[in-house]
């Protein structure tokens, strides 16, 4: 008999006759088959039954006396048994599920952040032979899209392009999608043709990019 769940061998054994005796298969006042018997029938060795019994006696659930077999003594004690050793399982089964989750998470985040590279890198190296322009543009105070969504404002439509990522504090997201909502900080990566850019900008902060630059002179 395998473990299930990543548990020891001998503790399901132990928790396989005690379910047993809980539903009657094994009665109380009765004796069980010898280590031995009990080891063919669930193909282990000898030790690992005596571990299991140990289990089993450690709570009354049976006695074990050399040469006088394997007494059961207690239904009651037997399903606390089952109970107190689901909930250590179950217990261990979440824990190793979270680092598990944990670990994935990384795995993504940093698929993310290559992904989010390949897409700057494709602007750098691409932006003079496609139809197709990648930008980025900051969202800085002054921005009349701030705390709105996407779909919200018609993004769009209004400027014929589409936000394939954008850049939070330390976090990247790839395609964030009509819900994505503008926030002062963040860096948007657009994809549009022809003059993007622009267009982009104009509708974010109502001005344009030259007009910009002429203030700053």
């Amino acid at each position: 008999m395998r473990g299930h769940q990543g548990g020891a061998v001998y503790k399901n054994i132990a928790l396989d006759i005690a379910n047993k005796i809980v539903i009657g298969e094994l009665k109380t006042d009765e004796k069980i088959s010898g280590r031995s018997t009990l080891a063919s029938m669930y193909n282990v060795s000898p030790e690992t039954i005596r571990r299991a019994i140990a289990l089993l006696e450690d709570m009354s659930v049976v006695s074990s006396t050399k040469g006088s077999g394997i007494e059961i003594l207690s239904i009651p004690a037997a399903e606390k048994f089952i109970q107190k050793n689901k909930d250590t399982e179950y217990l261990s089964t979440v824990k190793e599920n979270i680092f598990g989750l944990i670990e994935k998470k990384k795995e993504l985040d940093d698929e993310i952040q290559l992904n989010f590279e390949k897409i700057l890198d494709f602007i750098d190296r691409f932006k003079n032979i496609t139809p197709f322009t990648l930008i980025e543009i900051d969202i800085n105070e002054g921005c009349n899209v701030i705390g709105k969504k996407v779909n919200e404002i018609r993004f769009w439509q209004a400027t014929g392009a589409t936000i394939v990522a954008y850049r939070r504090k330390d976090k990247i997201a790839i395609s964030p999608g009509p819900n994505y909502i503008f926030q002062v900080g963040d860096i948007i990566v657009v994809i549009g043709n022809g003059n993007v850019y622009d267009k982009v900008y104009h509708f974010i902060y109502d001005v344009y990019p030259s007009d910009e630059k002429k203030k700053k002179k």
